[in-house]
């Protein structure tokens, strides 16, 4: 499941990344916070997967 946690992370961050590059482009600045606050989801997700990993060990 950790796997799959750590992909759902990096799509978040891809998708968030996104999201805040055009509503830049487009002067939408609802967008470009939307895009940074999924991109801190995404961040925070894979966070979380790095220490669960540190304390598998």
């Amino acid at each position: 499941m950790s796997e799959k946690e750590k992909s759902r992370a990096k799509a978040e961050q891809a998708k968030g990344k996104l999201k805040e590059t055009a509503g830049r482009a487009v002067g939408n600045e609802s967008m470009t916070t939307e895009g940074r606050a999924e991109k801190a989801k995404g961040d925070a997700r894979q966070a979380k997967e790095k220490m669960k990993d540190v304390f598998k060990r």
